[in-house]
């Protein structure tokens, strides 16, 4: 009876450590991925920015060596990151796509003039005036996400906390006997509490690492997807994070067990069978 007892117990104590390592894992996951996003805020506004194109309509009658001059002189400025010509037989078509069907048939010409679109570099860029709803609602959508991952993060890491003070109770109270029994003989609370805080705090590493692979791989997928933001040319900052992020995980995963255990090793010997 006793045995199956302990083999139940002990099944529960799997899982609660499982559930722990999932929960630290999610928490740090959703906290590196803030960091990440707050450390490279100024890289998104600055790629936004530069993906805004300051249009030049060109006359009609303009000569194409004017235009090749024009092109080229603004693509040679310093506060220019690219300069495209788009003709207006080209900027027909792309409208003409966009709307799902050919104007100009019906309206027997190409009203659309020959232009140029070039792309400022965004240091040199304070605001974009023409074009400011757009800037606005970007930066309000980053933002919204970043406040969103905030709130989903201290959830998780309130459900984190429980866990860990879930299972080191059930942890503690299978021993409660043998630790009210090292207490009598004269052992100090943080010698008892010493074994619970490191069995955590390895639970807390394995939680961390989990975090920083998918973090590690969420980097990479979006460096290559958007190369131009350059995500791993900051590195030392990456190692910060990086860095902080495992540090929390034993930080969460300790002072959960401090204050789980502290509830047991205060209990009076006629408390322990309840």
């Amino acid at each position: 009876m006793s045995s199956s007892f302990e083999k139940y117990q002990k099944r529960r104590l799997i899982s609660s450590y499982f559930s722990v390592v999932i929960s630290v894992s999610l928490v740090l996951f959703l906290l590196g991925l803030l960091g990440l996003l707050v450390l490279n805020s100024q890289r998104v506004g600055d790629f936004f920015k530069e993906q805004i194109a300051v249009t030049i309509f060109l006359k009609n009658d303009a000569k194409e060596v004017e235009i090749t001059q024009l092109k080229q002189s603004l693509a040679m400025a310093e506060y220019t990151k690219s300069a495209e010509y788009v003709s207006k037989e080209q900027a027909a078509e792309e409208h003409s796509e966009t709307i799902g069907e050919n104007f100009t048939d019906y309206l027997g010409y190409n009203p659309l003039q020959n232009s140029i679109d070039v792309h400022l570099i965004a240091k040199f860029v304070d605001d974009v005036v023409y074009d400011q709803p757009l800037i606005a609602k970007l930066s309000e959508n980053v933002k919204k996400i970043s406040f969103w991952v905030l709130i989903i993060s201290s959830v998780f890491l309130l459900i984190a906390i429980l866990l860990i003070n879930s299972s080191i109770r059930l942890s503690v109270y299978a021993k409660r006997f043998i630790i009210k029994t090292m207490q009598m003989v004269g052992a100090t609370k943080s010698f008892i509490r010493r074994p619970f805080i490191w069995r955590s705090v390895r639970l807390g590493i394995i939680g961390a690492t989990i975090a920083l692979i998918g973090m590690g791989i969420v980097l990479f997928y979006l460096d290559q997807t958007f190369k131009e933001l350059e995500l791993l040319q900051g590195k030392l900052i990456l190692v910060f994070l990086f860095g902080f992020i495992f540090i929390m995980g034993i930080f969460i995963s300790w002072v959960s067990t401090y204050f789980a255990t502290q509830r047991f090793l205060n209990l009076r010997s006629d408390e322990l069978y309840y």
